[in-house]
């Protein structure tokens, strides 16, 4: 009884640990988005540095997540729930690296004036942080119908990808050069970005797993 006790509180240390982690990334995609549409350089350096916080979360989250595996012999729904804490984890980090990508691109473009003002590419992260934010609460709530939804919300990601990319073609046609240079890098932060849903739907379908034990493509 004992064990199973101190098993228990582990899990809830993974759930914190993981919770925590995607707050910041979270953070991160907000940023990220922020620092393109304010060509604020400081906050786009602020993204970048925040890498390394996220990859040290993804190594104690791996480190603990083995420990629970070698030294508690857990059930078959036990593993389930390790094991998607270590796919969240990896599908958050990678997140983090878009994330990064993108402020990257902030500091590319800085000091040029922007061939039209965003309006899709906004509207792109607030999806992703509203995805990530119910991904994490499919997570917490063991809830897989909130995890199933994650798909609706990433085929409106995938059309605001596509206007985005026709928009940015045609506008490349009548533009000069260093503005198509620019243009491709919004074509890449909409990249970026979408990726950024595709992972959520991987945590969203880690999810489903983990509370089914039956898998589920939620990115078709």
């Amino acid at each position: 009884m004992e064990a199973r006790s101190s098993f228990h509180h582990s899990l809830d240390e993974l759930q914190r640990k993981l919770l925590d982690m995607g707050a910041s990334v979270k953070h991160m995609i907000h940023s990220a988005g922020e620092s393109l549409a304010r060509h604020d350089d400081k906050l786009a350096n602020d993204v970048i540095d925040s890498d390394d916080k996220i990859d040290e979360s993804l190594q104690h989250i791996e480190e603990l997540c083995l420990q629970l595996i070698a030294l508690q012999q857990p059930m078959a729904s036990d593993l389930r729930i390790i094991g998607t804490a270590l796919k969240i984890s990896t599908d958050l980090e990678r997140i983090a690296d878009h994330a990064v990508d993108i402020a990257k691109i902030t500091i590319r473009l800085s000091g040029e004036e922007l061939v039209k003002p965003l309006e899709d590419i906004p509207r792109m992260v607030n999806l992703a942080k509203e995805m990530l934010l119910e991904s994490l609460l499919s997570y917490t709530e063991r809830n897989v119908h909130r995890a199933a939804a994650l798909s609706e919300k990433e085929e409106q990601v995938d059309t605001l990808y596509s206007s985005i990319m026709s928009e940015m073609v045609e506008l490349m046609s009548s533009e000069t050069a260093k503005k198509n240079r620019q243009l491709t890098h919004l074509i890449l932060v909409a990249h970026h970005l979408e990726r950024v849903a595709d992972h959520i739907t991987n945590i969203g379908e880690g999810v489903i797993y983990m509370v089914t034990g039956t898998r589920k493509v939620l990115n078709i």
